[in-house]
């Protein structure tokens, strides 16, 4: 598969008037035509940040202060005003973390569906229409619904317009930022597989950011693990759920229960993430690691590929 996006050693800070914050530090990944990558980690670990600054819609005081992102060859963060909004929606499209927020609440779905396919295609406002009619039976919303306004959907419905919007004009590459977050487990089982069949359908690939590494486990060809804006493991998405080589990753799939075979007891992760204004000499992770070693304290380790195919920035595993 040939390389739709990569992404090289990007940083992004966020400046406060009590330091620099560094969200994404150093970050380089790949993602190939039709794959579906996921991104996963704690809340702050810069999963947001990352997918915000592929599409550049960081707003001060976030700053994109290195590195680079190629879209087929061509640096996003080097495109005029008129390029980023041919490659928005055209090319990538986001799928927010909540879509009642990323709706208009006072204006109807039929609107915002056809608002999106009108500002970027030069069709009549009937073909407009009938794109969006289309879209939301794509996503198994009656037609009926297009008179409907944001508050009138539930939350599963809300979610399935947003992913019509996301698929209006058939981008290459789909964002979606933790997009089953406040649904329930049914819903968001029933949202994830026409996700699947709609990619198998159009064939675009998916950077999919969450928090439940069980959830991406299904559904991502390759798992990414972050932490306090590291990407700290990088590899096969069964590989990395069966058999993860970080420790911090250990602690992710340790802290779900099974739901098949016998009970074990659950391990978390000890302490909290690390305030990004304090950033610790060496590994970011040696507060909260059990395995930590005396030169966790004075190196900070690198990605490096310790198997085919997998990456795994842990001190540990280079003794290894």
């Amino acid at each position: 598969m040939s390389t739709l996006l990569e992404i090289n050693n990007l940083c992004v800070d966020y400046v406060s008037p009590n330091g620099v914050a560094r969200a994404v530090n150093n970050v380089s990944l790949k993602i190939a035509e039709g794959e579906t990558l996921g991104i996963a980690g704690e809340s702050g670990c810069g999963k947001s940040t990352l997918a915000f600054a592929i599409s550049r819609l960081h707003k001060a005081p976030a700053l994109i202060s290195e590195g680079e992102i190629l879209y087929k060859g061509q640096d996003i963060l080097k495109m005029t005003d008129r390029q980023l909004r041919d490659f928005r929606w055209n090319d990538v499209s986001v799928v927010f973390q909540s879509a009642m927020n990323s709706l208009n609440p006072v204006i109807t779905i039929g609107e915002q569906l056809t608002d999106v396919i009108l500002a970027h295609r030069k069709v009549r406002y009937q073909q407009a229409h009938d794109r969006a009619v289309e879209l939301l039976k794509v996503v198994g919303i009656h037609a009926d619904r297009m008179a409907s306004f944001p508050h009138q959907l539930s939350g599963g419905m809300r979610q399935r317009v947003v992913i019509a919007i996301a698929l209006a004009l058939e981008p290459k590459l789909i964002i979606m930022d933790e997009p089953t977050t406040a649904l329930d487990v049914v819903v968001e089982r029933e949202i994830l597989n026409e996700l699947y069949d709609l990619k198998e359908k159009f064939g675009f690939s998916i950077l999919f950011i969450s928090h439940d590494l069980s959830l991406m486990g299904e559904i991502a060809d390759r798992i990414g693990v972050m932490y306090a804006g590291n990407l700290i493991e990088l590899g096969d998405a069964k590989r990395v759920f069966s058999q993860p080589d970080h420790p911090y990753s250990q602690g992710l799939i340790s802290s779900f229960p099974t739901i098949h075979g016998p009970k074990e007891r659950l391990y978390g992760i000890p302490g909290n993430p690390v305030n990004l204004l304090k950033i610790p000499q060496g590994c970011n992770f040696q507060e909260r690691c059990t395995k930590c070693s005396e030169v966790c304290s004075q190196q900070e380790p690198r990605l490096i590929a310790n198997r085919p195919n997998h990456q795994v920035a842990c001190h540990l595993v280079e003794e290894m």
